[in-house]
């Protein structure tokens, strides 16, 4: 099967949307890069997680022709494809209809530093102009807000997070959701809350660099 990987991974991280509470329903969508064959594994249109089988997910190219595509693809398959063309550092995207997020997205406020985890996605979490779903304005809008960050929120709609593989991505949207709950509870309360300041920040860049990596010891010197 073309892409078995990319799409297992697919078939996974749409049930982990779920499971997670980061998504209702048929809501948002999980695609993977094979950056080497051009080619990408993207969730079916409309269908419920728990019941896509990893044959059903679409394969389509780089330039946004279907491959290998059983079930129609998720309607996002242009803001995919546009995150794959413009970013290098993106072999994984996840679109989600968080709660939190969605929130900020509606009131079109991003979301600020707040927390250290924001660093994650890069300075703040931009929110891109509206526009219609699966449309290749909203793929334009969503790019152009990202802007070097690796998450956005789409004003009226959700969030979305792209990173080096799909589990790093999934990562974001979970922190970002988590940072969104708190600044909603926040403002809730009547105030905004202290933000931290750029250099802080900027270290912040540097410790997750080697998150969660191995420690660097003779038997294994690191790169």
């Amino acid at each position: 099967m073309l892409l078995q990987q990319e799409r297992e991974l697919v078939v996974e991280y749409g049930k982990k949307l779920i499971t997670a509470g980061l998504t209702k329903g048929t809501g948002g969508n999980v695609s993977v890069l094979n950056r080497e064959q051009g080619l990408f594994a993207l969730s079916p249109s409309g269908m419920d997680y728990f019941t896509i089988e990893p044959w059903q997910v679409a394969v389509l190219d780089l330039e946004g022709n279907l491959v290998d595509a059983p079930y129609k693809p998720s309607t996002e398959h242009e803001l995919h494809r546009r995150l794959y063309v413009e970013r290098p550092d993106m072999n994984g995207v996840v679109h989600a209809h968080t709660n939190y997020a969605t929130v900020l997205s509606c009131l079109r406020k991003p979301l600020p530093p707040l927390h250290y985890l924001i660093a994650l996605a890069g300075y703040e979490v931009p929110c891109a102009e509206y526009a219609t779903f699966g449309s290749a304005e909203l793929a334009e809008n969503v790019v152009r807000a990202l802007n070097g960050n690796r998450a956005a929120l789409m004003a009226n709609h959700g969030m979305i997070a792209g990173a080096k593989t799909v589990q790093a991505a999934f990562r974001i949207v979970e922190e970002v959701e988590y940072c969104a709950m708190l600044y909603c509870q926040a403002i809730a309360m009547g105030q905004e809350p202290v933000l931290l300041p750029k250099e802080e920040m900027e270290r912040h860049f540097e410790l997750f660099a080697t998150y969660g990596k191995p420690a660097v010891t003779k038997e294994n010197p690191g790169c």
